[in-house]
């Protein structure tokens, strides 16, 4: 009776295997460790473009907005931004809604520290009240 090959894996081929890969990994690790450096650097690279974007802002300036509430914070930063072309038309509206984004940044630093269900509504508040008060910048801009 002829014996018939195995074509599955087994404990000989698994063994065989790794004396392969024994020889071959001190070979081979000189040249791959380059190239999986190379590799990492380039994700760590492409995730931040991806956080920066999703942030609205440049990726230079993706470390001044970090935590839970960076959306909100960026926002707010934004917002700010906006309201210097009001600045000398509407002196008064500017450094009101300049006090109320200062309040709104510490509350969305203070929540930061807080349990989660807590954060989130309290998130859920500054958005809403940004949304108020994007809309009327809007308004104010004849948009």
């Amino acid at each position: 009776m002829a014996r018939e090959k195995s074509k599955g894996f087994t404990p000989g081929r698994a063994k065989n295997l790794v004396g392969v890969a024994k020889v071959l990994a001190p070979a081979l690790i000189p040249v791959m460790a380059p190239m999986a450096a190379r590799a990492a650097a380039l994700l760590s690279d492409r995730y931040d473009h991806y956080r920066a974007a999703r942030l609205g802002i440049p990726v230079d300036q993706l470390t001044r907005y970090s935590g839970r509430g960076a959306g909100l914070h960026a926002r707010i930063a934004g917002f700010g931004e906006a309201l210097d072309q009001l600045r000398d038309t509407e002196r008064t509206y500017v450094e009101s809604t300049e006090r109320r984004l200062a309040q709104l940044l510490a509350a969305v630093r203070a929540a930061e520290r807080m349990p989660t269900p807590r954060r989130k509504a309290a998130h859920r508040a500054v958005s809403a009240d940004l949304d108020a008060m994007e809309a009327d910048l809007l308004k104010r801009l004849g948009v």
